[in-house]
């Protein structure tokens, strides 16, 4: 038996003894991400490019979880982990048969792209949605977590290989993504845009780490000294594959390099093992030229066959043979997706008018171009669910009373059909409201206008937001609605923030929330279940008043550096209910508390831990450290305890050197953040304890 066959033998062993099998042409071959077959040896064709952002996606049926950004809403580590989790073994179950069936095409495979780790800096930007929000901790422990449930448990045999990207420094804007030079000071990036790398590679082990399309302080992100030598300073032990096209920027846009050939020389030796695109093509040519040495090939092959051990392909049987193709779609999982959609959905604003009292209402109207729009469930890198309950269904099967509806516009378009005069859905969404006793106005945006450049099929800025408004066919339409006097509230259907620019009765944003967003809507409403989630983003009144969009300082951004021009604060959110906060212990490691639900419904709640540095080079405002959600019943009492990271205690100065600085932190516990702003809004105050180190 060959030694790459023998299972007792270590990956890597493994790997390098089939690596030398291998000619230098096919060695080069298979760091091209659709890695031809090598039948002589027995290796099939691989194709690495695989989705799994909130579900298995691309590749037909699958559960489909809320978007990341909601996923990052419910601020619960373990409800991620278990999203992963499915998504890996949905993902296996749907490999498995697939290759029986000789489909071995793009998507089918085991090395999933995700999870998107980049800080959601600027709420302009369209791939915001597929991130875990804009605080580096929160981003860490969340990508941790689903990392963890990609991979599982065995460290031997990869469920599935995960992969962190884009590293680094990576936020938008989308239309320049492939020709940008990303400037950040070196505190910046200590301080925000690696902190979750670092988790992710040193605590969660990721598999792979994916470069980003920009340029990082002059330096191609996918062939950057700097950032490889983070990696080697972190120990990597994984692959580094560019993303998709990336390299061959490096020629086109950037003017890093002179041919292809070049980049593929320059790339290789620069840390980058797998190329998703074809500048490896030109690997050979490179060799020729003088440019690389066999070893370069070698030593990249060796890691991307590690992984491919590591995931039992060259195996006769792995652990992961018998998890059946019925897993897919199935009753557990929907189950899931329908409770974290739940979970996620932020209850902004309330007047009392929630829950319905649904004795009260005899007609209602659910009016807006998402009332009955499946796109506005999906979001991007999304699977297809095999059955979809939009806002609209989900209120339907909810009320027993009258239900009528209307569009009331296009999406962003100024008309719905082409021979029609603008605003053609007007008047029926007046008649509607006019004829109802309230109105359920589901307006926001999709993953065709606001998401990934090429993917988003806009007229606006390549999957990117002009501002924080709606379009305006819906500004157009909320205006219209309003006037009528009746009771609004207004469903609010983004992957970031937004301004409805409406005095409602209340707001509820749901994200994009997954197949069963309509049904876990409906319970909001009508009180089957309490609103939980928090926003893991601020959301800002105003886009003209934050910096400029490819401005990659993080002064004036985000709830750790600024408290203007704030609509919503980061961590807000109402829930049915009242919880108070008590009896908080702390010191450098732990803190406790009690949390009563002083209410009359039950509910979920985050408790949310933050640390004020008292140092010089600390961040302005009190930075998250730990959280906790909870389920508590009406009057319940539980006692809620968190690990400190050490990592809180340290300040990053000038020169990007993180150290232990302060003397004097101040501890804050809270259902918010301790900010005057989410203190008003919420009725509640934060608890606080000084600790001296």
């Amino acid at each position: 038996m060959e030694k790459f066959r023998d299972v007792t033998l270590t990956a890597l062993e493994r790997a390098e003894d089939l690596v030398d099998r291998l000619t230098t042409a096919e060695q080069a071959a298979q760091l091209i991400y659709d890695a031809p077959a090598v039948e002589r040896l027995g290796i099939p064709a691989y194709n690495w490019w695989n989705e799994g952002l909130h579900g298995a996606a691309r590749a037909g049926i699958a559960t489909m979880f809320p978007q990341a950004i909601g996923l990052a809403a419910m601020f619960d580590q373990n409800a991620v982990k278990r999203a992963g989790e499915v998504v890996s073994t949905e993902q296996r179950a749907k490999h498995n048969e697939f290759a029986k069936h000789g489909d071995r095409d793009i998507y089918k495979g085991l090395s999933i792209w995700s999870p998107n780790i980049n800080i959601f800096r600027d709420p302009r930007w369209g791939r915001g949605q597929e991130t875990y929000g804009e605080d580096p901790f929160l981003t860490a422990e969340l990508g941790k977590a689903f990392v963890n449930g990609l991979q599982g448990d065995d460290k031997e045999h990869l469920r599935t290989a995960a992969c962190a990207k884009h590293f680094a420094v990576h936020s938008g804007p989308e239309a320049t993504r492939h020709s940008a030079n990303a400037v950040a000071n070196a505190h910046d990036i200590e301080d925000t845009y690696i902190p979750a790398f670092r988790a992710l590679v040193q605590d969660a082990e990721v598999e792979s780490v994916m470069g980003a399309y920009n340029r990082v302080n002059g330096e191609g992100a996918c062939a950057s000294k700097f950032l490889q030598g983070k990696l080697k300073e972190w120990d990597f032990n994984g692959h580094f594959v560019s993303d998709f096209g990336a390299l061959a920027d490096f020629h086109t846009n950037h003017g890093l390099t002179a041919s292809a050939a070049e980049t593929a020389a320059v790339a290789l030796k620069g840390g980058c093992d797998l190329n998703a695109g074809r500048v490896y093509e030109k690997l050979m040519d490179a060799l020729e030229a003088g440019m690389i040495t066999e070893a370069d090939i070698r030593k990249a092959c060796v890691k991307v066959m590690r992984t491919r051990i590591r995931l039992g392909m060259l195996d006769e049987h792995t652990p992961y043979d018998n998890i059946p193709y019925t897993v897919v779609a199935c009753p557990e999982h929907k189950a899931l997706a329908l409770d974290y959609a739940r979970k996620s959905m932020v209850l902004l604003k309330n007047n009392g008018i929630l829950p319905l009292d649904a004795s009260k209402y005899q007609t209602i109207g659910v009016i807006g171009p998402n009332a009955n729009s499946r796109a506005a469930l999906e979001g991007n890198y999304s699977g297809t669910a095999d059955r979809y309950i939009t806002f609209l269904e989900g209120i339907q099967d909810a009320f027993d009373g009258r239900v009528l509806c209307a569009e009331g516009c296009h999406l962003y378009k100024d008309r719905m059909s082409g021979l029609a005069r603008e605003n053609d859905r007007l008047a029926e969404a007046e008649t509607v409201a006019e004829q109802s006793d309230l109105v359920i106005l589901c307006v926001g945006l999709d993953a065709y206008i606001e998401g990934e450049e090429g993917d988003a099929g806009n007229e606006f800025a390549s999957g990117d937001k002009i501002d924080l408004r709606l379009p305006d066919p819906q500004r157009l339409l909320v205006s219209k609605i309003m006037e009528k006097g009746k009771p609004v509230i207004i469903v609010s259907a983004v992957g970031s923030a937004i301004n409805v620019e409406a005095d409602c009765d209340a707001v509820i944003h749901t994200w994009y929330p997954g197949q069963s967003g309509g049904k876990a809507l409906a319970d909001i409403l009508f009180g089957k279940v309490s609103p939980s989630g928090k926003l893991p983003v601020t959301f800002y009144a105003d886009a003209d008043q934050l910096p400029a969009f490819d401005d990659y300082s993080m002064a004036g951004r985000t709830y750790r550096y600024t408290r203007e021009n704030i609509l919503y604060p980061f961590g807000y959110g109402l829930t049915y209910s009242k919880t108070s906060l008590s009896d908080l212990v702390a010191d450098g490691k732990q803190a406790t508390l009690h949390i009563t639900n002083t209410g009359g419904v039950d509910t979920d709640d985050v408790v949310q831990f933050y640390l004020k540095d008292d140092s010089e080079c600390a961040a302005p405002y009190p930075t998250l450290c730990g959280f906790v959600r909870v389920h508590l019943r009406a009057g319940e009492t539980q006692s809620v305890s968190v690990e400190i990271p050490e990592l809180a205690f340290t300040s990053v100065d000038a020169d990007g050197v993180r150290a232990v600085r302060g003397k004097n932190y101040v501890l804050y516990a809270g259902t918010c953040q301790p900010d005057p702003l989410s203190e008003k809004l919420t009725g509640t105050a934060c608890l606080s304890q000084t600790i001296t180190l």
